[in-house]
């Protein structure tokens, strides 16, 4: 129906608006999620585990053309640039007895100041959970652990000023499935995004730069880092809705001595930990800019493939009173690194920091020394090099 004046009825103009929004589900690959419109930009849920999580629309920075059929991509020009810190593996204690005192309120205060940045990323190894049946009452043997701080620990991450959370490991099941919906509520409670759930292109928005984080691990419902050809497909997905893409991945095997990359699978415990070079690399191949690691509880090195900077393990940025300390478990470090608005890398440098007893981060150790050195074993000629001041300058 077409009213006089040649004005479109309202019930035709909310066709043609459901038509708009189907067509944008379809170019993003998500036929069958739930599209909620926010603000300026929109936001697309899935399973109750984490789901996509797409904040602004899409770009066609890599890829020539439109998003999809029937949706072109709108003109996008980002200018600027972006600041990064990200860190490894957060574990502020667990429950019931292994909590820090003044419920979490200070545990970050020593290093607040490095975790600056337009974008800050962690690992969140564990939950954030009171609820659940721990793994650990189905695994025999000394070899289990299972994590849960309060969910009231979200606001504590967030109030130390992280951005984004990976949730790609092999802890965020600690608890099963009641955990995990714990977890993912009390960060959503606090308005922490997250990343690392299967399908999960997670994006935030600087100063008109769109930023996708995307988190892979060998573990159910997570971005799966062992299916490399499924990997590039979901980072290449992420270049073309936005302009810079950060990739974490939890991959290696784990102990003190495991500060250099193996090449080829590793394993820990008879698991599969990934291919981490590989992999590394592949996704740069389709579209990454940084690569992050964390997982084996240990700091590794650092190279540059394509002018793009690979992290490969941050260490333990924090474990009260659940994860060994000394020596290479507790040197950590915050990396920081400046990105331009296309993701050509234009600046880093790796802040150290250390695990002091009973397991909380702060400044200082020898994590310059560390990687600068397993860098320069590991990769030779493609090595990060990595000044006193912990500069990180391309080879």
């Amino acid at each position: 129906m077409i009213r006089s004046g040649g004005r479109r009825s309202r019930p035709w103009r909310a066709r043609q608006e459901l038509v708009r929004r189907r067509g944008l589900v379809a170019a993003l690959g998500l036929v069958g999620a739930v599209g909620v419109v926010v603000a300026v930009g929109f936001v697309f849920r899935g399973d109750p585990g984490g789901g996509a999580s797409l904040g602004g629309v899409q770009s066609s920075r890599r890829v020539g053309g439109g998003a999809g059929a029937g949706w072109p991509a709108p003109p996008h020009r980002a200018v600027g640039s972006v600041r990064i810190a990200a860190v490894g593996d957060i574990v502020m204690g667990s429950l019931p007895d292994d909590l820090p005192p003044d419920d979490g309120a200070s545990f970050f205060e020593p290093v607040e100041g490095l975790l600056a940045g337009d974008v800050v990323l962690g690992n969140l190894e564990g939950t954030l959970a009171t609820g659940g049946v721990s793994k650990c009452e189905y695994i025999e043997g000394p070899n289990c652990f299972a994590f849960h701080a309060p969910p009231s620990y979200g606001r504590r991450l967030k109030e130390a000023g992280f951005t984004v959370l990976n949730t790609a490991n092999n802890h965020i099941d600690d608890f099963g499935a009641e955990g995990r919906s714990e977890t993912f509520a009390a960060l959503r409670a606090v308005n922490l995004p997250f990343t690392g759930r299967l399908g999960q292109i997670t994006v935030q928005r600087v100063r008109g730069i769109r930023v996708a984080l995307v988190g892979f691990a060998p573990d159910r419902g997570a971005n799966d880092l062992t299916d490399i050809p499924a990997a590039q497909r979901l980072t290449a997905r992420a270049a073309r809705m936005a302009d810079v893409v950060v990739v974490t991945m939890h991959a290696g095997a784990e102990g003190s001595d495991r500060t250099h990359v193996e090449p080829g699978t590793e394993y820990f415990l008879g698991e599969d930990r990934g291919d981490s070079y590989r992999f590394s690399r592949a996704v740069i191949d389709a579209g990454a800019d940084l690569v992050v690691g964390s997982g084996p509880h240990v700091m590794r090195g650092m190279e540059f493939y394509k002018g793009r900077l690979i992290a490969y393990s941050l260490g333990n940025f924090s474990g009260y009173k659940v994860l060994g300390l000394g020596g290479t478990l507790s040197t950590s470090g915050v990396l920081q690194v400046t990105l331009g608005a296309d993701g050509t890398y234009v600046s880093g440098r790796l802040r150290p920091t250390e695990i002091v007893p009973p397991g909380t981060p702060e400044p200082g150790g020898d994590a310059i020394d560390l990687v600068s050195g397993v860098s320069e074993d590991d990769f030779g000629s493609h090595a990060a090099r990595i000044a006193a001041d912990g500069t990180i300058r391309q080879p």
